[in-house]
């Protein structure tokens, strides 16, 4: 727990004095006040994150994290567990939507096992902190020990420090694990107290039987491990994942290092929902990318406070949906830093 610590005590309120220098320089710009909406607020809060009034959005990376769920012993998935590590072979092979969306938003993706039940073959575009094999069942019994929960947050918080060095101006999350939206929707029944049915959606297609029996899990390992909401490694271990504990670190770990974060769908909503209940300041680094079909993610925004950019009826994950944001935001960073004046453009600013 010390590393989280560590990480967490960098991590301060973003300068108010940036964020009103900014909207001084956007309230400059050849535009009605405000026209742009949130392309302006979320330039002003990039300004605030980096403490740059002229950011740049050069280096983009989304990281994709994997890893598998004990609990799909319990049919809460319409796909078998095996598929997991099939699709990380498909992201080491580009051939995913987070590899078309995000070669098109110009960002990198950074994949990493960290929890997948079997051996994958070695890949130099594969990075291996594994864990462990997959969770253990939560409807028996905790998914992971407190010490794997910890040892998850820190996977993330390495994984993003390493890629750090390397250059990152703005991150995004992403995941992949069969079962994993079962574990999200614990993580977030618990912190939110909202019914189980309302928080809990059809994941990869599973028809009304496989709901119920889904909720009935969900419900079924909330009782059985009793996690405490103001314990946030707590809720982690005992119905979480270990891809989520590790974007829970990666989340943690660009807001210790000033760099905005664009949170993605439901898992990765579930993630952040873990980090802000270790640091509550780390909302002021997070964007919402989206707002996913899968029922709870909207009472995960609601609790953190954040605002989705887009709502497109997605729910694959992956990172998709913050490859689309990646794209919003440089967009708003280019009209801050490269929008004519009405000065330097010779137009006629507003009657006083």
């Amino acid at each position: 727990m010390k590393r989280v610590n560590e990480v967490t005590k960098r991590i301060c309120k973003i300068d108010p004095a940036i964020i009103r220098q900014a909207q001084k320089k956007l309230d400059n710009l050849t535009k009605p006040l405000g026209s742009l909406g949130k392309l302006e607020e979320m330039a002003k809060q990039i300004c605030g994150i980096t403490g740059n009034l002229k950011p740049s959005l050069n280096n983009k990376v989304i990281f994709t994290l994997a890893a598998d769920h004990g609990v799909t012993d319990e049919g809460v998935s319409p796909y078998p567990k095996e598929v997991t590590a099939q699709m990380v072979y498909n992201f080491v092979n580009a051939g995913a939507g987070i590899n078309v969306l995000a070669a098109h938003a110009g960002a990198r993706v950074v994949v990493a096992d960290v929890g997948v039940c079997v051996d994958l073959k070695p890949d130099q575009k594969l990075l291996v902190n594994k864990i462990g094999y997959g969770t253990r069942n939560m409807a028996k019994g905790p998914a992971m020990n407190r010490e794997e929960a910890i040892k998850s947050i820190c996977a993330g918080i390495e994984i993003f420090e390493n890629e750090y060095r390397k250059g990152i101006d703005i991150a995004g999350t992403g995941e992949m694990g069969i079962g994993n939206t079962t574990a999200a929707s614990a993580i977030v029944a618990c912190f939110t107290k909202r019914p189980v049915e309302e928080i809990t959606g059809r994941g990869a297609g599973l028809d009304d039987k496989g709901l119920n029996n889904k909720i009935m899990i969900i419900k079924k390992s909330l009782i059985v491990n009793s996690p405490d909401p103001l314990d946030a490694i707590d809720v982690l271990a005992k119905v979480g994942g270990f891809e989520i504990g590790g974007l829970a670190g990666i989340i943690l770990a660009a807001a210790a290092n000033k760099v905005p974060v664009v949170i993605d769908g439901f898992i990765s909503g579930a993630a952040a929902l873990i980090a802000y209940h270790l640091e509550p300041k780390v909302k002021e680094y997070m964007i919402a990318a989206h707002c996913s079909v899968e029922s709870g993610h909207r009472f995960i925004l609601e609790q953190i406070g954040l605002k989705p950019l887009l709502d497109l009826d997605l729910r694959l994950g992956e990172g998709t949906g913050g490859a689309l944001a990646i794209g919003l935001a440089d967009a708003a960073i280019k009209i801050l830093t490269q929008m004519a004046t009405f000065q330097s453009a010779n137009v006629s600013e507003r009657d006083k």
